[in-house]
């Protein structure tokens, strides 16, 4: 590559089309040992690799980069390859909290392809095979979502990064692996007890969201480059607050959005019982106005795994009229704000933190 003006293209311009050619690469050469060995398995993976590379805004893997060049990083230097390689693992993690999340939701549909475990379902039902058919999708979804987060550890540690880079990476990545299981689990833990207090929504937002979509993919990048503690601290805080501004906007989305274009069927969330900010705060708000009828609709909604069209209707009447709606869209903005004041008093290089404040923009004013 040249090192010359940014009026030339770099990696800044192209990272989404790179990182899927790292992904195919990597798909590629793990396949030929699948089917050399266990071509039954091979086949099972087609069905992860095809969700990983289905679509998605590779959100996780841009972060990263723009963390690294927030501390430096040269985009038409040496390393770049390698960062890129390192950052793309980040879309195996994605892979695996997707298979396993959908698992756990008994979730339809996922990018608007069928899920994992009711693909292989499906198959097992199709092939009249033994046992029961739920039971063996429910295996596969484990088995490839376990596989999913074994790969994306062995991307990064094929990725090319030096022996100092590779060390330093290893701090925030294996946090992120942790708190995006504990915030999964946290999140199940809300539904099942029926917790409806906004502070915990917002902690499941933090962990589960959050450190593995924004915050830690930064991290990771920043130490990579061997970002002094100040650009880390910074990036960290800007992550924090973007990566929970993005959760809110998801979870408007997964009760508002157009499911061609989300790829999801509207009203998912509240089929399944999810307590988000903005249910809560429409639970708490109708019990503050001693609202009986809204109070009614929004627990008939939430949980109802048969809740139909209608039902969705009048839970979105009842969040936008008791003003949940807006809350968390003034939350959003919040957000927002304050990770862009973090970021300008951050000490990092000027082409990132322009990148930093559009993905900012893209990661919380989004319809999908």
């Amino acid at each position: 590559m040249h090192s010359s003006p940014r009026s030339l293209r770099t990696p800044d311009d192209d990272l989404p089309d790179l990182v899927r050619h790292e992904l195919v690469s990597f798909f590629e050469t793990r396949q030929a040992v699948q089917r050399a060995t266990a071509g039954e398995f091979a086949d099972a993976t087609d069905s992860l690799i095809e969700l990983v590379l289905s679509g998605g805004k590779r959100l996780r893997p841009t972060f990263a980069w723009w963390g690294w060049r927030a501390a430096g990083g040269d985009p038409t230097g040496a390393q770049a390859g390698a960062v890129i390689r390192a950052a793309s693992a980040l879309e195996l993690i994605q892979g695996c909290a997707l298979v396993h999340d959908d698992l756990m939701d008994d979730s339809p549909r996922r990018r608007g392809l069928p899920t994992v475990h009711v693909t292989f379902a499906e198959r097992h039902r199709q092939a009249g095979w033994a046992t029961g058919s739920n039971r063996f999708g429910m295996a596969a979804a484990v088995l490839l979502g376990d596989l999913s987060l074994a790969w994306a550890d062995d991307m990064l540690r094929e990725s090319g990064l030096s022996a100092a880079a590779a060390t330093r990476a290893a701090e925030p990545w294996q946090a992120m692996r942790t708190e995006m299981l504990a915030g999964q689990y946290l999140d199940m833990l809300a539904q099942v007890r029926g917790d409806e207090d906004p502070e915990t929504a917002l902690r499941v937002n933090r962990l589960k969201s959050a450190a593995y979509t924004v915050e830690r993919p930064l991290h990771l990048g920043a130490a990579i480059a061997d970002a002094p503690a100040a650009v880390v601290a910074g990036l960290r805080g800007f992550g924090t607050a973007i990566g929970v501004a993005f959760q809110l906007r998801d979870d408007q989305l997964g009760v508002f959005g157009d499911p061609a274009v989300t790829g999801k069927p509207a009203g998912d969330d509240l089929r399944e019982g999810k307590r988000t900010l903005l249910l809560s705060i429409g639970m708490r708000r109708a019990a503050e106005r001693v609202n009986d009828s809204a109070s009614a609709i929004l627990r008939a909604a939430v949980g109802n795994a048969e809740l139909d069209e209608d039902g969705v209707s009048a839970a979105r009447a009842v969040l936008i009229d008791l003003g949940a709606v807006a809350e968390v869209e003034k939350e959003i903005d919040r957000l927002t704000e304050q990770a862009l004041t973090e970021l300008a008093a951050t000490p990092i290089v000027s082409d990132a933190r322009e990148g930093l404040t559009r993905l900012a923009a893209s990661a919380t004013r989004r319809d999908h």
